[in-house]
């Protein structure tokens, strides 16, 4: 290929214009492409609005700033100390096969998860070059407001002169899969087949977004790994929540002009610091069992929890596969310590949902309240339980896969237990003995990296239109595959936890 055949390759017109990337890592990447105006000053707490368009090329080689937040979570896809952040962070990335094809590639799309409160596309992990190379497929990623920015839910104080709606980080998430069905196909990539795949945060924005009418049409398949899938609470829960933040900001919640007004005044790092504050050191223990970073179920933009809506069958019915890691808590009680995985955040829980229905959970739980078992009991709570309510909705009215992935290696069993959150980015991404996660391969890269390959060549499967090689989910087998050593399908696994969870959720 010819220098000049490389750079016509490397050249792309969008809807607000011309952008040229660069050749790295083995892929041509487009990076830093705003899908939107930035949502800051008066369009702070808002839905994003268009870009304003460009004249002649924009450089399309750096990543931009990822959203405002609290720094110190580099290791799980946030910001170091040197991050750009910014409110000016509604930008997507794109990579390509080398070489261009006559025929439109399948796109995956990658949501990054961080419990709503960090992340961004610019962690090395989250590349994506691997993908693109193993599956020939054309990759996305993009940055949406997290944290206070995103969800939080200040449209109580909403008024006519300073308009403030629900959901923005949402929000985001949909104009992106909107400006992807527009411009994709400039990239190489087919609009009509788009997967959408997500882990944590990332994933419950998946499952999320299956049930925001919308989100229809943006996407065809869907993938979720490891769903907070409880997490999302009605507009009375968020507005206390959020009159906490504005007193931490030294405003008075009755007052809804000023503090209507400060809220697009006040800086973004003062907001940042106050809010990280609540989110951090007191919502921990203060609403044990939720997550104030969360979508708000405001019976329009997202008219029902996700639980609801998968339970009623109103999630729009792409094929779904869906999965979570065999010891969810173990590596987030350590990491990022604002899920229920103590005893006495437990117990707080389960104070509210009655003796019995403590009683009969945590009769499962050989130990309960040893400190062992509580990770399990806030990590099956967190994770695996809301799963299996949504496989259990979605089987009901469309193509549903469910899998727990237990491959650990024995570095990972002497610090965790067992595999846990996170493990399996690596996986999807093909970076096994790469980076901080990496070294828990030690003395089993080649076994490792035969396990990224079998996990990664399912799911590419699944997004060029193939049937995963395992059973759909029912409700007469739930046939799972479990994910190890050695592969095998399993019927009903844990059924004695999830008979004991039954419909428990917290609203």
């Amino acid at each position: 290929m010819s220098n000049h055949h490389q750079d016509s390759d490397l050249l792309v017109e969008t809807e607000c214009g011309s952008i040229r990337g660069i050749v790295a890592d083995g892929v041509r990447t487009w990076r830093g492409i705003p899908f939107a105006a930035a949502p800051a000053g008066a369009l702070r707490f808002n839905a994003p609005q268009p870009p304003n368009a460009w004249q002649g090329v924009r450089d399309a080689s750096e990543f931009g700033p990822i959203p405002m937040q609290k720094r110190g979570y580099e290791a799980i896809g946030g910001a170091g100390k040197t991050t750009p952040i910014s409110e000016d962070c509604l930008t997507v990335n794109v990579s390509a096969p080398l070489q261009p094809s006559g025929n439109l590639r399948p796109v995956v799309v990658w949501i990054y998860g961080g419990g709503f409160s960090v992340g961004g596309t610019r962690a090395p992990l989250y590349r994506g070059d691997g993908l693109v190379k193993s599956g020939d497929v054309i990759y996305v990623s993009f940055n949406y407001r997290v944290g206070v920015f995103g969800f939080s839910d200040f449209s109580a104080w909403s008024t006519p002169e300073s308009p403030i709606q629900s959901n923005p980080g949402l929000r985001d998430q949909v104009t992106a899969l909107g400006w992807i069905k527009r411009n994709i196909s400039a990239f190489g990539g087919d609009p009509d087949r788009v997967t959408i795949v997500g882990q944590s945060a990332g994933a419950m924005s998946v499952v999320t977004l299956m049930c925001i009418p919308s989100g229809a049409g943006l996407f065809h398949r869907a993938i979720a790994m490891s769903p907070n899938a409880g997490s999302a609470f009605g507009p009375e829960r968020h507005r206390a929540w959020a009159a906490e933040i504005v007193k931490l900001l030294g405003l008075d919640p009755d007052d809804k002009a000023a503090v209507s007004h400060a809220l697009k005044q006040v800086s973004a790092e003062t907001l940042c610091e106050a809010s990280s504050r609540f989110f951090y050191d007191v919502a921990p223990d203060a609403i044990a069992g939720m997550l104030p970073t969360s979508p708000v179920v405001d019976g329009d933009f997202l008219p029902f929890s996700p639980i609801d809506a998968f339970r009623l069958g109103k999630a729009h019915p792409v094929p779904l596969v869906i999965g979570t890691m065999s010891r969810e808590g173990a590596i987030l009680d350590k990491v990022l310590t604002v899920i229920a995985t103590r005893p006495n955040r437990l117990e707080d829980m389960f104070k509210r949902a009655g003796w019995a229905v403590r009683e009969r959970i945590a009769s499962i739980y050989h130990g309960y309240p040893s400190k062992r078992a509580a990770i399990d009991v806030g990590g099956d709570f967190t994770f695996w339980h809301p799963s299996v309510l949504i496989a259990e909705g979605h089987a009901r009215v469309a193509p549903c896969w469910a899998y727990r992935f237990d491959y650990a290696t024995p570095l990972t069993r002497l610090i965790f237990g067992a595999a846990t959150h996170g493990l399996d980015l690596p996986m999807l991404f093909g970076t096994t003995g790469e980076g901080d996660l990496g070294k828990l391969d030690l003395f089993r890269k080649r076994a490792s990296r035969e396990m990224s390959g079998r996990f990664q060549s399912d799911l590419l499967g699944f997004v060029r239109g193939a049937r995963p090689s395992w059973p759909t989910y029912d409700l007469d087998r739930r046939m799972t595959r479990i994910f190890d050593h050695a592969d095998r399908e399993e019927a009903d696994p844990r059924r004695d936890r999830r008979l004991a969870w039954g419909e428990f959720v917290v609203t």
